[in-house]
């Protein structure tokens, strides 16, 4: 028809014969390659976008009229919004996608390094080449498409060939196999039918990798089941990004980038919560916003369902939700909105369980606490420990469960699933025996591992058929707070149970510990539960004992001196009763702790006074020298620091006299809790350099011994003595390394390091 603009492929082809060049010629002036010329000519390829027409268009070497022409032939040959895969409208749901900043920053860092949007799409440069690989899993619900999709909008400016999603349906009982998704891919990316007979089935995965070869394509192969599935997929050259989602990790696949998606920040949650209900529905009441974030366990789906429902009750509440949710066994059931619900996404990934896999997952919602380790799995099903890691591994691979080094963490949500797969699946009589054994082994493996810090015990007997690796005092105290809530909340199962003996072993194997993990947060409540027991057992003997205990944990991990005061008078009673010298006599150093804490220190000097006796006569040397440190601790507080260095020294000479029979542990608590009382007497007296060397050897001991909550109060006196003395670049190191020293230190002192280091600054 007269007046129509030729096609693009004809128009180049035209002018190509015009000037007698060939297409390889073309290919080489260009920097298009040979395969992308023939197919723009015979119309298997798309009109190009405008840089690669400026390129044919220079290799031609066209004056501007016939540029123009060649130009107009392009645009006409483009529909609006036209992509060659079809995909330029994105599906809805990453409108109001919030939050995952350094996922998209490494998804955009990553195409940064692919050849320039602005080079030809098949520049010589890009061919062999291998293109971006992202392999981004998590677990069911985490947003792994959304992201995807968000990603791939964001990114579309350097993929001008367009972008593609392909739904690979790995969660579908018969999902597609490649041949069908690669002819799949093959038809968006408009191969005629002829050339896809001319290439035959198994040559429809040669052209598949050349075309993508020979553009800038962004792929998103979302929901893939498994490696086998996804392999073929991979295109081995071009300038292009393949982005893969699934439930899985994909172990399998090589020269990959690994994404791992997990659940959102708390202040992320709350955004995306807020997108959905309104912002003066979610002010009106942050707080239980931010409890439906949290019982959502901040995973985007449940967050989303859990919008939806209040975006369409208008008359609710966004407490009515928070209290909905609250409810345990009705959570999962009340996550669900319309016909989306969070458990069925939970149930896809669970029915490609194995049967080991299955019933361990199950199984997992009887551990108490937030992880476990391999040896507590093998509890659970009877396996041995190699055999349940090798389980484990197989749940984290599919997405379902998280880990962290040798721990192993259920979401919150997919705990809750767990559980009620175990009660739909498993004879409720059953479960409990296995959640019994898990309970017997908690306890009696921290027995074993409490021993090794208890006078007199040490390294398990060689009769002791433990699954766990005790062979040293640090693996003990690895363990004891790897597992700390697992088995308190078998302890107070067994409490619960009447098991009063259970209890009171387990507390006595785990006093001498105490020491070394101070503000755990717990004791307070093992040895108060212990006490209970020894009373209930009527045996004043023990009583006393946990008393003392109990005193300590008010005195030292809490810091409430008047609770403490009043548990070792019920100490001291039960002791006389008990005509039990020996815990009488530790009922008056917890006395007198406590009276020194509350500035009493006249009587806090007469109760370790009447206890050093008491000590020496039944040859108690741990109870000697815990009195007389108590003495020299009176005696710096009461204004005397001359008399309390006499003190501290003599303790110490005690202490080196002794010291072959006294607990290695306790001897090095000791040794650093002198010195530093060493180091505050100087400082007392202005002696900064003496000061600054007695908190200096405390916190070495104290680092050397692994007791983080003792170095960080050694620190910050170390800080403030070289501060002092007119060093405050050593006294930011102090104060830095008090910072670091992370959850198992004193809380308070870092805090005050905290403040101190910010001052520091601010000068």
């Amino acid at each position: 028809m007269s007046g129509e603009r030729p096609a693009f492929g004809a128009l180049l082809r035209e002018l190509r014969l015009s000037v007698s060049q060939t297409i390889e010629g073309l290919a080489e002036a260009s920097g298009v390659s040979v395969r992308g010329i023939g197919d723009l000519e015979r119309g298997r390829r798309a009109a190009p976008q405008r840089r690669t027409v400026a390129a044919l268009a220079d290799g031609l070497g066209l004056d501007e009229a016939q540029r123009e022409r060649l130009l107009a032939a392009a645009r006409a040959g483009r529909t609006p919004g036209y992509s060659p895969v079809g995909v330029r409208a994105f599906p809805r749901g990453i409108d109001d996608f919030v939050g995952r900043a350094r996922e998209l920053g490494r998804l955009a860092g990553l195409a940064a390094h692919l050849p320039a949007a602005s080079a030809p799409a098949a520049h010589p440069a890009g061919e062999g080449a291998p293109p971006v690989v992202v392999a981004v899993s998590g677990p069911p619900g985490a947003g792994k498409t959304t992201l995807a999709l968000h990603a791939a909008r964001d990114l579309a400016g350097r993929f001008p060939d367009g972008q593609l999603v392909v739904d690979l349906r790995g969660t579908d009982d018969d999902p597609p196999g490649p041949d069908e998704l690669v002819l799949g891919v093959l038809k968006a990316l408009q191969v005629s039918d002829r050339d896809l007979v001319k290439a035959g089935p198994r040559g429809h995965t040669a052209l598949y990798r050349q075309l993508l070869a020979e553009r800038r394509c962004l792929l998103v192969l979302d929901n893939a089941r498994d490696e086998g599935q996804v392999r073929p997929l991979l295109p081995a050259a071009g300038a292009g990004m393949v982005v893969v989602t699934s439930r899985r990790m994909l172990t399998g696949l090589d020269s990959v980038h690994r994404l791992p998606l997990g659940e959102l920040s708390p202040r992320e949650a709350a955004e995306l919560l807020t997108g959905l209900v309104g912002a003066e529905r979610a002010a009106a009441d942050p707080a239980a916003l931010a409890e439906v974030a949290e019982r959502c366990g901040h995973l985007p789906l449940a967050l989303r369902v859990a919008g939806n429902w209040l975006a369409t009750r208008t008359g609710w509440t966004v407490r009515r939700l928070a209290d909905r949710l609250a409810v345990d066994d009705r959570r999962l059931d009340a996550l669900a909105a319309g016909d989306v619900r969070v458990d069925a996404a939970f149930a896809l990934s669970y029915r490609q369980l194995t049967p080991s896999a299955a019933r361990l997952f199950r199984r997992l919602a009887l551990v108490p606490g937030p992880d476990v380790g391999a040896a507590g799995a093998a509890v659970l099903t009877g396996q041995r420990v190699f055999d349940a890691e090798d389980t484990l591994e197989e749940l984290v691979e599919t997405g379902l469960l998280g880990a962290d080094g040798d721990r192993y963490r259920l979401h919150d949500l997919l705990r809750l699933f767990a559980r009620a797969r175990l009660e739909a699946e498993e004879n409720a009589r059953d479960a409990e025996e296995v959640r019994a054994a898990l309970h017997r082994w908690l306890l009696e493996t921290a027995v074993v591992a409490g021993r090794w810090f208890e006078p007199g015990h040490g390294a398990p007997p060689p009769t002791w058929q433990g699954t766990v690796d005790l062979s040293s005092a640090d693996q003990a105290r690895r363990w004891l707070q790897a597992e700390g809530a697992n088995w308190l909340a078998a302890l107070r199962a067994a409490a619960t149970a009447g098991d009063h003996a259970g209890v009171v072993e387990v507390a006595e194997a785990l006093h001498w510990f105490s020491d070394q993990w101070i503000f755990w947060g717990h004791w307070p409540e093992v040895f108060g539960a212990a006490a209970r027991s020894a009373r209930a057992l009527g045996d004043p003997v023990l009583e006393a004992t946990h008393l003392n205990y109990h005193a300590w944990a008010l005195l030292v991990c809490e810091g409430r001196p008047h609770d403490s005061l009043a548990r070792s008078a019920e100490a001291l009673a039960a002791a006389r009763r008990a005509a039990d010298v020996r815990q009488e006599a530790w009922a008056h150093v917890y006395r007198g702790l406590a009276l020194r804490h509350l500035g009493d220190h006249a009587p806090a000097a007469g109760h370790m006074n009447r206890a050093a006796p008491m000590f020496e006569a039944v040859g108690d040397l741990h109870g000697s020298l815990q009195a007389q440190h108590g003495h020299a601790m009176v005696l710096l507080d009461s204004g005397r620091p001359e008399e309390a260095l006499v003190s501290y020294r003599s303790t110490l000479a005690f202490l080196e006299r002794f010291g072959d029979r006294i607990e290695p542990h306790i001897a090095d608590f000791s040794r650093s809790a002198l010195h530093s009382g060493m180091g505050s007497s100087h400082a007392r007296m202005g002696r900064w350099t003496e000061a600054v060397d007695d908190f200096g050897t405390a916190a070495a001991i104290s680092r050397k011994s692994g007791n983080a909550a003792m170095e960080s109060r050694h620190l910050v006196h170390l800080g403030d003595a070289l501060l002092s003395a007119g060093r405050p670049r050593e006294a930011r190191e102090a104060y830095a390394r008090c910072v670091a020293l992370g959850l198992d230190a004193d809380p308070q002192r870092v805090a005050r390091a905290r403040d101190l280091l910010a001052r520091l600054d601010a000068d």
